[in-house]
């Protein structure tokens, strides 16, 4: 299945966050002791800065990437674009879970560290996948010139 550039991202940005909410959110209730309807506001808060986050990564990840000589992706690749993901967004959200937690901001990036490792191997392994369903971006394949 061939999708422009936008609507790739769009899809998957939406895709991700979607099952990222429903795993997030029983999670966080559990963990922090915040009634089901917090955390649900807060994985939604936090999916929202990341469905921004995923669209400014990924483009700016695709342009890096269609300039490399070496194309496809690489389990390499694929670590490197979690990792910077991952890393990005944590930077992003420490102030939003240390806020909405009431908890200092080293408190929140321990806390954030189990949603890390999670997210990571959710990352490159939806990633994956989703490139096996809708096949890899313009940016990972051989050019026809």
């Amino acid at each position: 299945m061939t999708l422009s550039p936008t609507t790739r991202r769009v899809v998957q940005a939406a895709l991700y966050e979607s099952i990222a909410i429903a795993v997030v959110t029983p999670v966080l209730a559990l963990a922090f002791s915040h009634p089901p309807a917090s955390a649900f506001v807060l994985s939604a808060v936090m999916s929202t800065i990341a469905l921004a986050w995923n669209f400014l990564f990924n483009s700016l990840f695709e342009r890096w990437e269609a300039r490399q000589t070496i194309k496809g992706r690489s389990l390499a690749r694929r670590i490197a674009h979690g990792v910077g993901f991952e890393g990005g967004l944590a930077l992003i959200l420490l102030p939003v879970m240390a806020y909405w937690l009431n908890v200092t901001l080293l408190e929140a990036l321990v806390a954030d560290l189990g949603l890390l490792a999670f997210f990571f191997f959710y990352t490159v392994g939806f990633t994956w996948a989703f490139d096996k369903v809708f096949g890899l971006p313009q940016s990972a394949l051989e050019s026809s010139s």
